[in-house]
């Protein structure tokens, strides 16, 4: 009885230590430990030791810099749509959008455009004097505010939409400047109008609402949990006016609001330092989004050992070297009810830090001290799973894999010059510990290919080179399948986000081909984005459509210094698409 108590207490440690397995020296996997030598080894230490040693180890990993970030609730905003006479609405900020044709005067000095003429009419020409003296001409990002007391509304706005206007970017854009408008007003009701909305189509409206909805929930967040203080937002409701009403517009608001704060939970695992989000901790989030959407979603997040017994030796390798063990994260979304018709798989890149290895990141603009962003793939990849538990598509499966590790430096990390053996059975010769992110990658490629899966849309912050090809706000897209190319650029049209398809050109391979083993993980200079993704395409089933997308620039905003959420939209309308 006895003994057999010992045993279940040895087991039950075991698994409840599994998440604290240091990878041993004999990192790469060409051949395996076997699951009872690490048994064997278990029983050295007295178990109550042992298990003291690892939490002791967690909590001072836990608390390095004593940060943890402030519970700050998002502020919800109301939004409704109403067709009502611009003259009589009551509320704090009537925003007008115009563009620049908008903005043209008679003779007199007079607008031409009818609500513009009507509204400058009751303020007895003060809209048209103002926007003269502060030569506000509707040029995109110019914008002026009136204070007139006694009126329907407190204020008037007038937001420059350029010379024309037709794009959900451009019209998220016109959302977030309300919402600049509101916080610098501390306004808590806001009205948005297009001076010229007559020539929109029905499906225009629609798409258009919910782009400036959009852009005013993104646009007045503000991350400050890691701030001493902040102040709250007061915008409490926006009223969406001249573009229609009805239950589908309704919808159409529902969908951008759930889209939205999916973009906002992105961009604050990309923001949060890598002291606080570990890969523990990314896979603690990932498992909430399971458990708030646990009709939809389930979760399965793999220990080290067990990613060590499917032979993730590439993984395995880069994760090696630092004091936080790996988590492999997979997530599972299957509609509540009906046929399922296509299945899909979305993995992201999940580097919660990428010191470089023994290749560390030196030098200027090398951006280490920015690279808690590493996990931006994976940011996208939760955010739509999080999104997609919210408006729950019907007929489609999708499986959200990320293989979270850190990048750094110890006598138990990854050397240049090692080989590492993928679970596909490939062998890599890793001339460079910081092309890291494409040796996690192929072994999570692998495991959603097992899942049988039909198409896979990989996303990772994976090289400098495309930022060089396409600077900060494009992502570059590989694929050797046009059908699939198609599909999310359609969606990226919709979502507004910014890509371009890029060449997989296969000559190119020989720069990656090894005297000793199967590849080397980096290449020539030259091309640097292209063999990045002629490496990924060595781990992809044949039978798979298989999409790399490379967001190192767009995930990241230099001007602001926060993220930007970017791929979130774009997963989303490319599921709804496979959606039936």
């Amino acid at each position: 009885m006895v003994a057999t108590i010992a045993a279940s207490l040895a087991n039950s440690l075991l698994a409840s230590s599994v998440s604290h397995f240091s990878p041993p020296t004999s990192l790469f996997f060409t051949k395996l430990r076997s699951s009872s030598a690490l048994r064997f080894s278990f029983g050295v230490a007295p178990l109550c030791s042992r298990r003291a040693k690892f939490m002791a180890h967690t909590f001072a990993r836990a608390t390095l810099g004593l940060t943890q970030p402030a519970n700050i609730e998002h502020p919800k905003i109301s939004f409704a749509a109403k067709e009502i006479d611009v003259a009589e609405w009551k509320g704090d900020i009537l925003a007008v959008g115009v563009t620049e044709k908008d903005m043209t005067k008679d003779e007199n000095s007079e607008f031409q455009n009818s609500i513009l003429k009507k509204l400058d009419d009751l303020w007895g020409g003060l809209l048209a004097e103002a926007s003269s003296e502060e030569d506000f001409t509707g040029k995109a990002g110019q914008s002026t505010v009136l204070r007139l007391p006694g009126l329907g509304s407190k204020r008037v706005g007038l937001i420059g939409l350029g010379q024309s206007v037709s794009s959900p970017a451009a019209f998220r854009v016109l959302g977030e400047a309300v919402a600049a408008t509101a916080k610098t007003a501390q306004a808590s009701s806001v009205a948005v109008v297009l001076a010229s909305s007559e020539s929109l189509s029905n499906e225009s409206k629609l798409n258009t609402a919910s782009a400036i909805a959009s852009g005013t929930v993104l646009g007045i967040h503000e991350d400050n949990r890691y701030k001493s203080e902040s102040k709250k937002p007061q915008l409490k409701s926006v009223d969406i006016l001249g573009l229609g009403t009805g239950l589908e517009l309704e919808k159409k608001l529902k969908y951008a609001e759930d889209v939205s704060y999916a973009i906002i939970f992105g961009r604050e695992l990309v923001n949060s330092p890598a002291n606080v989000l570990t890969p523990a901790a990314l896979a603690a989030e990932a498992s909430k989004i399971a458990s708030l959407y646990s009709d939809v979603l389930s979760a399965n997040i793999l220990t080290a050992e067990q990613c060590k017994e499917m032979k993730m030796g590439s993984y395995l390798g880069v994760a090696a070297a630092s004091a936080n063990p790996p988590h492999f994260i997979h997530l599972c979304y299957k509609p509540p009810s009906g046929p399922i018709k296509a299945k899909l798989g979305l993995v992201g890149k999940g580097l919660t830090f990428d010191s470089g290895g023994y290749n560390i990141k030196t030098g200027p603009g090398c951006s280490i001290e920015i690279m808690k962003i590493d996990m931006g793939g994976s940011a996208a990849v939760l955010g739509a799973a999080k999104a997609l538990g919210q408006i729950k598509p019907p007929g489609v499966e999708v499986h959200f894999i990320v293989a979270s590790c850190e990048n750094m430096i110890s006598g138990t990390g990854m050397r240049p010059g090692d080989i590492v053996t993928a679970s596909n059975g490939k062998t890599i010769e890793v001339n460079n510990t910081d092309a890291e992110g494409r040796l996690t990658l192929a072994d999570a490629l692998v495991y959603a290919c097992n899942q049988g899966v039909e198409k896979i849309v990989d996303l990772a912050t994976l090289t400098g080179a495309c930022v060089v090809a396409l600077g900060p706000s494009i992502a570059g897209v590989f694929t050797p399948n046009d059908d699939l190319a198609k599909e999310v650029f359609e969606a990226s049209e919709v979502s507004g986000e910014k890509f371009w398809r890029m060449p997989l050109e296969e000559s190119y391979w020989e720069s990656m081909k090894s005297g000793v083993a199967d590849m080397v993980n980096t290449g020539g200079r030259q091309g640097g984005a292209i063999t990045a993704a002629l490496f990924l395409k060595q781990f992809v089933d044949e039978k798979v459509q298989w999409m790399h997308i490379d967001l190192a620039g767009p995930v990241w905003n230099d001007k602001k210094h926060v993220a930007t959420g970017f791929g979130i939209s774009t997963l989303v309308e490319w599921v709804l698409k496979n959606s039936s």
